[in-house]
């Protein structure tokens, strides 16, 4: 509850640039979620990676819950400015925990040879076909233990693109998301479309299964 009520007071995403497909996690889910990926891979004292950052919600929520660092990619200024807004607004505690990195993955080069566990909602698509692909082709790529994405529901393409990178995946959650009014029209002007988490791991660490039968 507590973090939930962090994430919600930070400064909105923008959601200004319609073909960049900026689907804002709100902080009751990016806290609902958060907390899942660390009950199944402990946030504290990890490096993590946000791709696609937005306002920062996932990654703050990763400071608050004890990451060690989290480096945040966001190719958009405007977006960029709010998530440096919100970052320097978690005061002194968390200076020197976090680097903005602005970037356009896909084009500019990205080190994550550091990076513990990447979380992403990336663009799904909808406007420029495979506009997730060098976000999936960045995490998949990294040397990191877990990657946790949230997408469509319907995106059966993120399984198979992890699995052709040697990549497992199991189901988090799934769950109805709020689209911004700009989008209503991805939903036939519904304002809510169903997404799922995934978590991808390296072959023979699936944590579900044992987190079920604690």
């Amino acid at each position: 509850m507590h973090l939930a009520m962090a994430l919600s007071k930070l400064t909105p995403h923008p959601c200004a640039d319609v073909t960049l497909e900026q689907y804002a996690t709100e902080g009751d889910l990016a806290a609902y979620w958060m907390l899942a990926v660390d009950e199944l891979d402990r946030v504290e004292n990890r490096v993590i990676a946000d791709l696609g950052a937005g306002n920062g919600v996932l990654g703050v929520a990763c400071l608050l819950l004890g990451a060690a660092h989290v480096h945040f990619y966001e190719c958009d200024e405007e977006t960029e400015m709010v998530l440096k807004t919100n970052l320097a607004g978690l005061g002194e505690t968390f200076a020197g925990r976090w680097t903005v990195h602005c970037v356009v993955l896909g084009q500019d080069d990205v080190d994550l040879s550091e990076v513990d566990i990447v979380v992403m909602n990336p663009p799904w698509g909808v406007q420029k076909s495979k506009a997730d692909r060098p976000f999936l082709e960045a995490a998949f790529a990294s040397k990191a233990q877990s990657v946790h994405l949230l997408h469509s529901a319907g995106a059966a393409h993120v399984e198979a693109v992890g699995l052709g990178h040697g990549w497992d995946n199991e189901h988090v959650l799934r769950t109805d998301f709020r689209l911004p009014p700009t989008y209503t029209h991805h939903a036939k002007r519904k304002g809510k479309t169903e997404v799922q988490c995934w978590r991808f791991f390296r072959p023979g660490d699936a944590r579900l299964d044992l987190v079920n039968d604690e």
